[in-house]
């Protein structure tokens, strides 16, 4: 299996939205919109083949997209 990047998440700021690598203790990247920051944390994590986790204004996780580690064909 081949080593996996950090998943990204999405979350709110006073100021706008965020995008964090899982483990890190500092943002990667801020932005005005949660389209635009999920659009940046898509990029990174289909680089990485990791996964994003789009958390909603009261930071529960409302959406997840996994880029190149789901199992295929599909199961189910």
């Amino acid at each position: 299996m081949a080593a996996r990047g950090k998943n990204q998440h999405v979350v709110k700021r006073d100021d706008g939205w965020a995008v964090r690598g899982e483990g890190n203790t500092k943002d990667t990247s801020h932005h005005r919109t949660q389209q635009e920051a999920a659009d940046a944390a898509r990029a990174i994590a289909q680089n990485q083949k990791s996964e994003v986790l789009i958390h909603g204004r009261d930071n529960k996780i409302r959406e997840r997209d996994s880029y190149g580690n789901d199992p295929y064909p599909p199961k189910g």
